[in-house]
């Protein structure tokens, strides 16, 4: 893969400097985090109706991090992910990715660079029903136009990739939960993202079946080099994170490096 993110000091920018599409993945200047937030703020609705989600964080992730975020519910860190994650913007405060001014990115760019760089896993597997482990890996792909046989190669080397070789034609109904979360991580990779944005990966899971999925997140960061940020709830999950950041009232409590990773 061959092309850049282009990084860029722009004073006002007629057009933002936004990851290509179809762009390869380039190291991370030295000393340089991958993702920087500023004073990040972000208040919904206005007036005697409004509420201030995240009241000022500064956070730095760099390249090959994995990061647990923790907090209880209302704390910020769903809307802080949703902000990493392009699904969101700001109030104020600034977001850098890889350099690039995110904030600044129109709706467009910002689609191309979450499309692009970063891939999403959720709660609930988001597979479709009625289409096959393959199928559903291929998605991202075929969104972008990416020919049939290319899409089938680079599905099946995904699935590969999560212990699903030869499952490439079952449903989801034939597949077990733990089975159907590797297919929809296998689709979150297939991209070949820089970021893997997982919230809650392991909820629908029993015990078994959610130590097999972060044994797998963390063979996705240490062999890939994926940086994997993860919202969770559970203590024993966060445990595989070689980082912990906690969220409360809208701000960082605590951010702790792990010496213990594993569970």
């Amino acid at each position: 893969m061959s092309s850049v993110l282009t990084r860029t000091r722009l004073a006002v920018p007629p057009t933002p400097a936004v990851p290509d599409v179809h762009g390869g993945q380039v190291p991370v200047a030295v000393g340089e985090p991958l993702i920087r937030l500023r004073g990040v703020t972000k208040t919904y609705g206005s007036g005697s109706a409004a509420f201030q989600a995240l009241r000022g964080v500064d956070l730095d992730i760099a390249a090959g991090e994995f990061v647990a975020v923790m907090g209880p519910s209302g704390s910020g860190k769903s809307t802080a992910m949703n902000i990493l994650g392009c699904l969101d913007t700001p109030t104020s405060g600034t977001y850098q990715f890889r350099g690039v001014a995110v904030q600044r990115l129109s709706r467009d760019q910002r689609a191309r660079l979450r499309r692009r760089w970063l891939g999403f896993v959720f709660q609930g597997f988001n597979l479709l029903a009625r289409t096959t482990a393959l199928e559903n890996v291929e998605l991202p792909l075929l969104y972008r136009g990416v020919p049939r046989a290319q899409r089938h190669v680079a599905a099946a080397k995904a699935l590969a990739s999560v212990g699903l070789a030869g499952w490439e034609t079952h449903t989801p109904a034939e597949l077990s939960g733990g089975q159907q979360q590797r297919v929809a991580i296998a689709r979150a990779i297939v991209t070949e993202p820089a970021v893997l944005l997982a919230d809650e990966p392991t909820g629908n899971l029993d015990s078994q079946r959610s130590r097999e999925i972060m044994e797998l997140l963390r063979e996705l960061n240490v062999r890939q080099q994926i940086t994997v940020l993860m919202v969770t709830h559970e203590p024993d999950m966060a445990a595989y994170a070689r980082r912990v950041v906690h969220f409360v009232d809208g701000l960082v409590e605590s951010d702790t490096p792990r010496t213990d990773e594993g569970a």
